[in-house]
């Protein structure tokens, strides 16, 4: 792998900003709330997901980021309803009847049990989306050259920073939050 240093700082700074965003759409409360379980299934899903985002990055940029959000959010509502039973599923399980195509419908719908044309799922919609325009305005700045190893890496890390965002976003929804407790000043999730 190029330099990791580098890639780091791009992936918590994309992180920073996308937090911002969600909290100004008032999704999020300017933390972001995540678990090891949540993020140890992205490392899973992850070839699977970039296997289908990369040939749609070209024609379809905003969706190819944006749907890694939507991934998050089903693995977090599982992890909250029936991690046993969820740990263990393929990624292609949040596939749509179009397969990576419809899989944000398909989690709007049969994953979190959304009305496509209900208002919390028309919140989350444009919220992942204006992510992904974020993302791809910073990922522009980089000034990467087009189908280098650079530009994938840098594709990878937005794409795991969008699922921890949809993870974020499905545990806000969900009624999690970081607590102070009288114990010390250590936050605890709750």
């Amino acid at each position: 792998m190029e330099n990791t240093e580098y890639f780091d700082r791009f992936e918590a700074h994309l992180l920073e900003e996308l937090l911002k965003l969600c909290t100004s759409h008032q999704m999020l409360d300017g933390t972001l709330l995540a678990s090891e379980d949540i993020d140890g299934l992205w490392k899973e899903f992850a070839p699977h997901y970039m296997a289908d985002a990369v040939s749609q990055i070209n024609s379809y940029p905003a969706a190819a980021i944006a749907w890694a959000g939507y991934v998050g959010m089903a693995v977090a509502h599982h992890w909250d309803s029936d991690w046993e039973a969820f740990q263990n599923s393929a990624y292609s399980d949040l596939h749509g009847p179009q397969g990576f195509d419809d899989m944000d419908e398909n989690i709007l719908q049969h994953h979190l049990g959304l009305d496509l044309e209900g208002k919390q799922a028309g919140r989350i919609e444009d919220t992942l989306r204006s992510c992904a325009h974020l993302a791809m305005t910073l990922i522009r700045r980089e000034d990467t050259e087009a189908q280098s190893t650079k530009a994938f890496y840098i594709f990878a890390r937005t794409a795991r920073a969008l699922f921890k965002i949809g993870a974020a976003l499905e545990l806000k929804r969900l009624g999690y939050k970081f607590e102070k407790m009288n114990i010390g000043e250590n936050p605890i999730f709750s």
